[in-house]
């Protein structure tokens, strides 16, 4: 992840859970209750029964001209707009009309201050009133274009319910129908006391002149046309470089965080690119054909966030194994995230039909360590195929770009390892600090050093002796959660035990074998130092002579904060006895195994080359651009609004 791309996934911070439609319509008929005492406040009295008579009327009123708009709008706005083709939800429906209804009770707010301090009269509080009910239509007309997809006039007519039904109420009972003296025998006989009806009505709203009616209606418009310009400016960047809507993605991004809707897997879609992957199998099974231990690893990225596209990785391979699973993190970035989650079942097909064709040997290697420059390489043969960890710790280091990552396995192959299974241990990272946060991608340094690490370790592997392999592996699930950077898979280790003498006579060898544990924690990357920490424990306490501590790298953990590391909520020595427990299992667990290894590969569907930095530069864009231009359109909305009240006597 890049330093833009970090950016666009702190977004995720401002976005929560909306609450249930009853929440937000309880919340928003208590509001209007206490902001009608505020507003329709009576006469003192020192008769307290009479006291609290009146304030009880002025929370009614207040309750019936700004908590019943608020409720038609909260409840009848999803129907309104499924109607017509959109696809608001009843809870975002009833948050945004109570977002709406703060909005007005502060235009009133600020209304009845200013008129208190001025000259300026009942009327005036009014006239903000009307700029109040116009910019609440704005507010919901732009939401419902964004979250819907609609365009301007079929999302004007939801987006209207709100104001729509505050304007009739004040309408009737102002009187406004009566000042029109508009009449005839069938008006005034029937519908006069339904239409007009100013006694029932606090008298505060006899200051309401058809003006005001014709102000709203004019501001309405004009605020509809600006809606619509910041809308237009907005994502023109994004349909003539990325063929997409800006739209399409924010819909998507809130209903993912909001809701946990798939709608941002559509918008992925549209930017995918085919592309072919390595998925490299690794299986352990004992004498009797039981299998023990699976290692997958597609060399995709587990991103790009929650159980969005590939974000769940580790959970389906995990599923889809007999044994316990180790699925690694991959030497990919995040231009191979997978665009869907159905794309994962064609990367699980492809695991599959790599399982089925493996052939089995009991002949292993010792564990090697090489180092080149920054990057240390854990190495162990099974056969003649090469299990590899990548590190760059104590350094830090982020995703290997997907070329590095082929690259390093086919320099490991040509001292004579048929398969190779290179895992990025993704263990060490200052979190979200810096211009690349550690990428290691074609051409750098860090690459090289890959490459010459795998290079040794390939030549060393191949001429290794082989001995007898047994191995063990156990799993703690924990009871942290993906808020605390562990996801579900928990803490699992393997703990692999080879003899092998040099001399080739195994049976004459009587040191103890060579242990190797590898620890994976299903997370996204550690706090710097926790990694060298888990090691040296491990090797001290449980004794192995090797050791490594990987993550999945799963996604599941950054649906909220994109920085989620392994280590920054949890307690470090909480999480050294734990690791060193589970090792310790798997250690006692050992036994002689088989193993055998075989890569297929996958046609999937990902984000593609450079497609993750461009959209995430175009978010970045729009979100410092979009406030500017907002602020802007708002403050020319507004001087047309006055002007209008100038020009039409308001």
């Amino acid at each position: 992840m890049t330093a833009t791309q970090s950016n666009l996934a702190g977004l995720s911070r401002f976005i929560f859970r909306a609450p249930s439609w009853y929440t937000s319509v309880a919340f928003a008929l208590l509001l209007a209750a206490v902001a009608g005492v505020g507003a329709f406040e009576r006469p003192e009295t020192t008769q307290v029964w009479r006291g609290i008579l009146f304030v009880g009327r002025d929370a009614w009123e207040g309750v019936f001209f700004i908590g019943i708009p608020t409720v038609v709008a909260g409840l009848g706005t999803a129907w309104v707009d499924a109607r017509v083709g959109g696809k608001l939800t009843p809870n975002r429906s009833s948050l945004l009309a109570l977002v709406c209804e703060v909005v007005l009770v502060a235009f009133l707010t600020l209304g009845a201050l200013v008129a208190y301090l001025t000259p300026l009269g009942q009327r005036f509080v009014f006239d903000v009133l009307v700029i109040g009910l116009a910019s609440v239509f704005a507010i919901r007309l732009l939401v419902i274009m964004a979250v819907s997809q609609s365009s301007i006039l079929p999302a004007a007519v939801p987006a209207s319910l709100q104001s729509a039904t505050a304007a009739v109420l004040l309408f009737v009972y102002s009187g406004t129908l009566r000042v029109l003296e508009v009449g005839g025998p069938l008006l005034d006989t029937f519908l006069m006391p339904y239409l007009a009806r100013p006694a029932e009505a606090p008298p505060e709203l006899s200051a309401i002149s058809p003006d005001h009616f014709l102000v709203l209606g004019l501001t309405s418009v004009l605020y509809a046309a600006g809606v619509w310009t910041f809308l237009y400016v907005v994502d023109r960047p994004w349909r003539n470089t990325l063929g997409v809507s800006v739209l399409d993605f924010l819909r998507g991004f809130i209903g993912h965080i909001a809701e946990g809707s798939r709608e941002l897997e559509d918008f992925f879609e549209q930017l995918g690119e085919e592309a072919v992957v390595p998925v490299t199998v690794l299986a352990f099974r004992t004498a009797d054909g039981d299998e023990k231990a699976r290692w997958v690893l597609p060399m995709i990225h587990p991103g790009p966030m929650g159980e969005i596209g590939g974000g769940n990785l580790p959970v389906r391979v995990a599923d889809a194994t007999e044994g316990l699973a180790f699925p690694p993190h991959a030497t990919a970035g995040h231009d191979f995230n997978l665009v869907t989650e159905r794309e994962v079942d064609t990367v699980i097909d492809a695991a599959d039909r790599a399982y089925d064709r493996l052939t089995y040997s009991a002949a292993a290697t010792e564990s090697v360590r090489t180092t080149a420059g920054e990057a240390s390489l854990l190495g162990q043969a099974f056969d003649d195929d090469g299990l590899l960890v990548s590190t760059f710790a104590p350094g830090f280091a982020d995703d290997v770009e997907y070329a590095v990552g082929l690259s390093t396995a086919a320099e490991a192959r040509t001292s004579g390892l048929d398969e190779v299974l290179l895992a990025d241990a993704h263990n060490s990272n200052n979190g979200l600090e810096g211009p690349d946060l550690g990428h290691v991608t074609p051409g750098s340094r860090r690459s090289f050093d890959m490459m010459r690490a795998a290079g040794d370790a390939g030549d060393r592997l191949a001429v290794a002796p082989r001995g007898d392999l047994s191995v063990g592996v156990a799993w703690e699930r924990t009871t942290w959660r993906p808020e605390e950077g562990i996801g579900p898979l928990g803490i699992r280790a393997m703990v692999a035990a080879v003899d092998a003498d040099p001399a080739g006579d195994a049976a004459s060898n009587d040191a103890a074998p060579q242990t190797t544990a590898y620890v994976l924690v299903d997370g996204n990357n550690m706090e710097p130092g926790l990694r060298d920490r888990l090691v040296d424990a491990v090797v001290e306490r449980v004794g192995v002579d090797e050791a490594e501590v990987l993550t999945t790298d799963t996604h599941v953990v950054n649906t909220v904060e994109a920085d989620n590391q392994v280590g920054a909520v949890v307690d470090h020595d909480d999480l050294v006895e734990t690791v060193v427990d589970v090792v310790d299992a798997a250690s006692a667990d050992t036994e002689p195994v088989e193993a055998g290894m075989a890569t297929e590969h996958a046609e999937v569907t990902v984000f593609g080359n450079d497609r993750t930095e461009s959209l995430a530069s175009h978010a970045n864009a729009a979100v410092s651009m979009g406030g500017a231009l907002a602020a802007a359109v708002v403050l020319a909305s507004l001087a047309i609004s006055v002007l209008l009240f100038f020009v039409t006597g308001t």
